[in-house]
This record gives C-alpha cells, sequence and structure tokens, in this order.
C-alpha cells in the first residue's frame, strides 16, 4: 500500500540538503541562457531549481552517456611472428548512489524502458547496471501538462502509478505543499528518517491530489491516437507517400533520437592511444542515420530516400509493441521541438491514422 504524506514548499531545499549527504544530487536545474537541464548538482544554494518548465534533456545520459569507454586494450606482438594479439580490460564506471528528483513521470518511465533493455534479457548491460544500482526517484506529477506532451495517449502519464520511490504532486498556491506518495522501501525510509519534514496526509489533502490529477488530463493540448496508429501498423498499414514525404523531409541531424529518452542505439569503434594501446568505445548512434544500416562493401539494404524514417517509427511503434506489449514512445514531446524537418512523432502518427480505417473513415463521413 503506498504511503501518503505532505511536504511544505519551503522544507523541500532543506529535505533535499539532507539527503545530498547520503546521494549524489540530479535534478531539473534552469540555467542562465534560460535553459532548464537535469543536471548533477553540488551546491544548492547555487542553483535555481526549476519544477516548473520541462527539462530540454532526460535521464538517459546518466545511465546510458552519449559516449563511454567499454574497455582499454593492449596490443603485444610477437617478437618473432607479425601476429598481433590484443587483450582487453573491461572500464566499469563508478558507482554513485543518486537520488534524481524533480523527475517527470515521462522521464522515469523511460528509465523502466532501458531497464528492459539492457537488463531484461539473457545478458545484462554491466555498464548500465552499476549505473543503474542505487538509483532514487522523486518524480513530479504534471498538473500542466507542457504544449507538445501526450504522455496520456502513451499511459505513463501525467502522474505514475508505480516505479517512483517518491511522488510529489502541486498541490497549489493556496495550499503551499507537496502531497507525497511513497511508492518503494527506499521512498518509505526517506519519508520515515526525515519524519519531521512531513505531515500526515489528509482526508482534503487526497481530494485536492485527485482532483489536480483528474484536471490535468484534461489539459493536453495534443491529441495523438497512439493505440490506433499501432493498431494500423500491426495489420500492415505502410503507406509508401507517407514514408517516402518523411524520408526526403529528414534532415539527418539525428536530434530526435539524442534528444529522445529511450532511444538506445549505438556503434562501438576501437580508437588507439598509441602504437600499442587504446580504448574501445560505445557511442550513440541513430537508425535514421545512412551508415546505420550499411554494410563494410558500401551496400545499404535500406532505401534511404524512402524508407530512412521507417525503421525508427516502426520500431517504437510497432516492433516494442510486439515484444514489450506497449510502444516505447513516453509522449514526451521533446522531439516534435527538435525537429526542424516536420517529421516528428506526432505528425507520423497523425499521419498513419489519416491513411488507415480511421482517415477513410472520415473521408467517406462515417
Amino acid at each position: 500500500m503506498i504511503e501518503t504524506q505532505t511536504l511544505h514548499k519551503d522544507y523541500l531545499r532543506p529535505l533535499l540538503r539532507k539527503l545530498g549527504k547520503q546521494y549524489r544530487l540530479v535534478g531539473p536545474v534552469r540555467n542562465r541562457f534560460g535553459d532548464t537541464l537535469y543536471i548533477e548538482i553540488t551546491d544548492l544554494d547555487r542553483v535555481d531549481i526549476d519544477l516548473k518548465h520541462q527539462p530540454q534533456n532526460s535521464l538517459k545520459s546518466f545511465f546510458f552517456p552519449q559516449t563511454e569507454p567499454l574497455a582499454s586494450y593492449i596490443v603485444d606482438t610477437e617478437p618473432l611472428s607479425p601476429t598481433q594479439l590484443y587483450s582487453f580490460h573491461p572500464l566499469l564506471p563508478e558507482n554513485r548512489p543518486t537520488l534524481y528528483f524533480g523527475v517527470r513521470s515521462c522521464d522515469l518511465f523511460a528509465v523502466l524502458y532501458m531497464d528492459m533493455i539492457f537488463l531484461g534479457g539473457k545478458h545484462r548491460d554491466i555498464y548500465y547496471e552499476q549505473r543503474r544500482r542505487g538509483a532514487v526517484f522523486i518524480t513530479l506529477g504534471c498538473n500542466e501538462p507542457f504544449a507538445n506532451c501526450f504522455c496520456n495517449a502513451t499511459r505513463n502519464g501525467p502522474f505514475l502509478e508505480f516505479g517512483f520511490d517518491l511522488q510529489l504532486t502541486d498541490l497549489g498556491p493556496a495550499r503551499n505543499s507537496y502531497f507525497v506518495e511513497a511508492g518503494k522501501a527506499n521512498g518509505v525510509k526517506i519519508v520515515r528518517k526525515w519524519a519531521r519534514f512531513f505531515t500526515v496526509s489528509t482526508k482534503e489533502d487526497r481530494r485536492f491530489q485527485y482532483q489536480a490529477a483528474l484536471e490535468a488530463r484534461g489539459l493536453f493540448k495534443q491529441l495523438v491516437h497512439v493505440d490506433l496508429a499501432c493498431q494500423e501498423l500491426e495489420k500492415g498499414c505502410e503507406p509508401e507517400d507517407v514514408l517516402t514525404d518523411f524520408s526526403q523531409r529528414c534532415q539527418d541531424c539525428g536530434g530526435c533520437a539524442f534528444i529522445c529518452p529511450t532511444c538506445t542505439c549505438f556503434s562501438i569503434t576501437d580508437q588507439a592511444r598509441d602504437q600499442g594501446s587504446g580504448e574501445r568505445i560505445r557511442s550513440w548512434d541513430g537508425c535514421t542515420f545512412a551508415g546505420f544500416t550499411r554494410m563494410a562493401g558500401g551496400h545499404n539494404p535500406i532505401d534511404m530516400r524512402r524508407h530512412r524514417i521507417r525503421k525508427r517509427f516502426f520500431h517504437k511503434l510497432k516492433h516494442d509493441v510486439q515484444k514489450h506489449g506497449r510502444p516505447s514512445c513516453v509522449g514526451c514531446g521533446r522531439c516534435v521541438d527538435m525537429c526542424f524537418g516536420g517529421v516528428d512523432i506526432i505528425r507520423f502518427i497523425n499521419a498513419i491514422t489519416e491513411a488507415g480505417d480511421l482517415g477513410r473513415g472520415k473521408k467517406r463521413g462515417v
């Protein structure tokens, strides 16, 4: 059963200061350029914690860095032979227990998705696992969804039902406090250890929280038929004109993949430090890049002029549904803000649904 408390807003920073002695702190901070980003916070008194705006980045890079060394290698050459022998030595990252606070529902759900990718198979990714171990999440429900969000359509927001250690709901300026739900053992420990910061929730507090969550569901500005698009793709709907148009408009910048909290494509390269040693590096990649599917001989099995964008959207809306039972898009809307070619996932979903049965029904006047 989820335990509930309330936390006065004036107590949030003092509570974080106490928790910062036990954990590395990561939260949304507004910088001097006006950008809100999840960053590591080393001094709470010198940053502007921003719980109003959507962070422009996600938590992905904290668990799956854009570039990371996997191993170092040493080249040994036999004195009497031209044969070169390579010995590899893993470079595991430091395990740092980290408290992520002010995390939006979509961003925590994206971490849970990455757990399935990196930890859910027969072979666990030891680099991801090392960073993931000891992570504690304090999420913040979205009373007012952002302009391009559609997490209601992907069923992971604007408030979560599981996965969080603590979930905060802003009860409004009149009450000047957060409704706090402790969903996991670490959250319960925090509430009990620092009980002096919390107050037992009342029936009225719970009513305000329920009202805030109910109202939030009616404030989405984007109406996106994610489930319908998934159904159309599962039925085999592949309108060539849509795929060709989107592929030709794609600028191959990779911004959508890099900003997406659930895109996990990567490439591995060996980089020499000198003649006798080097490092094996893992770096983010994108399935829309021509080089992603290009073979050693130069042949590319994907027609980039017609199907550049197909792999990305079919992965999120079809293949992941078949494999995991749900799309891997979390409805954060970041790619909508990022894409200057106008081929973001909302436009693709709208194009697919219009080309499918719903669109044909509308044209017939059904």
